[in-house]
């Protein structure tokens, strides 16, 4: 018996070891991806861009590692600490695929102006006429173009114009898409587990007052944000500046990352006040079954049953 109950407990431990070491290699490899992919973000417009100098590559290459390397200890990390919603597919991917599209198109375009070819000509054409298309009175892209100097050409404010308005338009799809998905999908879903704080490490439930108010105030200082940022870091920087110098921000890797963390930044705190409205309704909705189901479950009141003998 005694053999039997060693044996026994043996497979136990190797089952759970094996079961761990599986769990952790899954983790590992679905984090070196991510890494992967992030560094891949931060590496494009230097692959694409022509006549990229050996420190330039040496410095974009250096900032990947980092940042595929932060980004490989906080998905392979058992408690998180700074990525939202890392368990809560599909926000990041989105955004990820937002960023990537942004960055990709404002590459393609930039890298026009020096080695054209078919597909750069194509979207820097289409950049130009959604840029043309946004550029109205008091929209984000006609107070894009006002942050350059006075002394800017008609040039250089062409170029930030398409790019403001091709990373502006991918942002706003992004958006659609993502409300879209969420709707279809039911994100999050009320049937399955939804950690809170896996998926919100920096918002700390336990702060004080109810979570569910909480989260829609938080949501809407993110959508209020994310509506008004466009509209105001412009409008600040016309404002406190006579004018940025063209010849700096119209430099090919200024342009593209200038111009999309300008469209990438307010779309994502949108996202972001989007998906913790529904995490505030998701709360709600279990709160309220549960209520329902003690409230089913608990027996009647004394005082109850004399009424109804009445």
């Amino acid at each position: 018996m005694k053999e039997l109950a060693s044996d026994s407990l043996r497979a136990r431990l190797l089952a759970s070891l094996d079961h761990a070491s599986r769990t952790w290699l899954n983790r590992a490899f679905t984090s070196a991806v991510r890494a992967f992919l992030v560094m891949t973000l931060v590496v494009l417009p230097s692959v694409i861009l022509p006549g990229i100098g050996t420190d330039t590559k040496q410095i974009v290459a250096l900032v990947a590692v980092f940042a595929g390397a932060l980004v490989f200890f906080e998905y392979n990390a058992i408690y998180p600490s700074l990525v939202e919603f890392r368990d809560g597919a599909p926000y990041n991917r989105i955004r990820y695929l937002m960023l990537f599209a942004i960055v990709l198109l404002l590459s393609l375009i930039v890298a026009d102006r020096e080695e054209a070819t078919t597909v750069s000509r194509l979207f820097r054409a289409l950049g130009e006429v959604v840029g043309r298309a946004l550029d109205f009175p008091y929209s984000p892209v006609r107070l894009a173009t006002l942050m350059l100097a006075e002394d800017s050409t008609a040039l250089q404010v062409l170029d930030v114009r398409t790019a403001a308005g091709t990373a502006y338009m991918v942002s706003l799809l992004s958006l659609a898409i993502f409300v879209i998905v969420l709707k279809l999908a039911g994100w999050p879903s009320t049937k399955s587990a939804f950690n809170v704080w896996v998926n919100l490490p920096t918002f700390e439930p336990t702060a004080g007052g109810d979570v569910v108010d909480r989260l829609e105030r938080d949501s809407r200082v993110n959508l209020a944000v994310g509506f008004l940022l466009p509209f105001v870091v412009p409008a600040l920087i016309v404002g406190l500046t006579s004018g940025l110098p063209a010849g700096t921000l119209t430099s090919p890797q200024t342009l593209i990352w200038t111009m999309a963390a300008w469209a990438y930044l307010p779309a994502s705190l949108l996202m972001r006040g989007v998906a913790m409205a529904r995490i505030a309704d998701m709360i709600r909705t279990k709160r309220d079954r549960k209520l329902a189901e003690e409230a089913a479950l608990a027996p009647p009141r004394p005082d109850e049953d004399e009424d109804d003998d009445l």
